[in-house]
């Protein structure tokens, strides 16, 4: 009896591994290591330090867009491909730097959860150095959306496990949407077409709001009618501790850009704020949608008060939630595309070994 158990238990190990082999995570792939926006490069040290090395490193040490102060888009570390070991290989976002002879022309590449979960593997391969050099220079947006946008889809995967359901139920009831915010943002205030959601801390401060207004033509979607609406929605609806106070944009340093969001048309706008009348002020992004089976726009926004603070990672925890907005009678689509044209390949851990 014990030997027909033992041939069982084999029999059942030998199932699990070979169902994991045919495209389902394997139960044995460990949790990936890494902070939010660390980046390990695996490139060998003499190209590292020459220019092709040093264009890689400038696209990364790239600032992020939108914050009143520098800060850079990830921490960087680099190792060569012969220490790129079994502790290394389970580091949540890496590039693989393949530059070889035997190809044509430079290309991205990514694989998915190769060495642990999760994890974003890139692959730039080029033919030469001088090549690679301008090749990662001409796609650094690309390359840093792709790796800001996959830490995104970890922090949306949170909140699909974990979110403040009554901001998310206020959202349903007053604008008949859904979406999916941090439960840290406890506290609320509604108005006419309007809900704030904050954390409301003196310091790190956490901020989500929607508000919705008619459609009425394109010129909707220019940056002077962004900014004129958001100023006239905000005086109203986050005054300051004082008669006279209220939020203002500061128009000097807003951007705006057409993007896609669940494959439908978007307006992105990032910037800063500030508090009329006080010395408050900080970051913020918004994301205006048009809500076609209701003739309105939809506007998301996620804004930061945290003074003397590093902000990157707080901003880009908010702007995660913006993605998750979903729209009357829209399905859910809880991953933001990452890909950008980018090739995915499906490959096991020994394919990437150099």
């Amino acid at each position: 009896m014990k030997r027909i158990a033992f041939y069982l238990n084999l029999v059942l190990v030998l199932l699990i591994l070979a169902s994991c082999k045919k495209g389902q995570k394997n139960l044995f792939t460990p949790v990936s290591s890494g902070r939010p926006y660390e980046i390990l490069v695996v490139v060998d040290k003499p190209i590292w330090e020459r220019p092709a090395g040093r264009a890689l490193f400038d696209v990364l040490d790239t600032n992020v867009p939108g914050l009143p102060q520098a800060e850079r888009s990830f921490r960087i570390s680099n190792v060569d491909h012969q220490h790129f070991d079994r502790v290394l290989r389970i580091f949540r976002n890496i590039i693989r730097v393949d530059i070889q002879d035997i190809y044509t022309q430079s290309k991205l590449k990514y694989s998915r959860d190769v060495y642990a979960s999760p994890q974003m593997i890139m692959t730039i391969q080029s033919p030469n150095e001088k090549e690679f050099e301008e090749f990662v220079s001409k796609n650094s947006k690309v390359i840093i959306d792709f790796f800001v946008k996959a830490e995104m889809n970890r922090q949306i995967a949170l909140l699909k496990e974990k979110r403040n359901d009554v901001i998310s139920t206020k959202v349903g009831s007053l604008f008949d949407c859904d979406i999916w915010i941090p439960v840290e943002l406890a506290n609320y205030k509604e108005g006419e077409n309007f809900l704030w959601a904050s954390t409301n801390r003196a310091t790190a401060d956490m901020n989500f709001v929607i508000y919705s207004y008619p459609y009425t033509d394109k010129d909707t979607f220019t940056k002077e009618y962004f900014i004129h609406k958001r100023d006239s929605v905000m005086k109203v609806n986050i005054p300051g501790e004082r008669e006279g106070m209220y939020m203002a944009t500061d128009s000097m340093f807003v951007d705006v850009e057409n993007i896609v969001v669940k494959g439908e048309y978007a307006q992105e706008a990032r910037g800063l704020w500030e508090m009329e009348g006080d010395m408050m002020g900080g970051p913020f992004v918004s994301h205006a949608r048009v809500d076609r089976a209701n003739g309105r726009v939809v506007v998301v926004e996620a804004f930061i008060y945290s003074p003397d603070k590093l902000k990157r990672n707080l901003m880009r925890q908010m702007e995660a939630s913006l993605y998750t907005l979903r729209l009357p009678n829209e399905s859910l689509i809880d991953e933001v595309v990452i890909n950008a044209g980018i090739q995915e390949e499906k490959v096991d851990s020994t394919s990437l070994v150099k």
